[in-house]
């Protein structure tokens, strides 16, 4: 499953590359495929490349659905997803 994470332009250089903030974190991605953003514009990124402008609404409400699912997933239900993983083993 791909996920896009709401960010916003603060910082737009050369080769449409540019700085991003998400929550406080700042990224440098891509404006290739969205060359219309602009310093203040809400995007969504994904794998190093901001796939499409959107409003802050819709980038408010995306957040608050991420934090839902990081919510969802208590401690319990992350060992059942682990579950599978192999794990480093000694004999003894």
């Amino acid at each position: 499953m791909c996920l896009a994470i709401p960010a916003r332009v603060v910082l737009i250089g050369e080769n449409l590359m540019a700085q991003i903030d998400i929550h406080g974190v700042t990224r440098t991605v891509s404006l290739d495929l969205t060359p219309d953003a602009e310093v203040g514009s809400w995007v969504l990124v994904h794998a190093g490349y901001a796939i499409q402008v959107v409003d802050e609404q819709f980038a408010a409400e995306s957040w608050d659905l991420i934090q839902q699912m990081g919510e969802a997933l208590d401690a319990e239900e992350m060992a059942e997803l682990t579950a599978g993983t192999p794990l480093a083993q000694t004999e003894g």
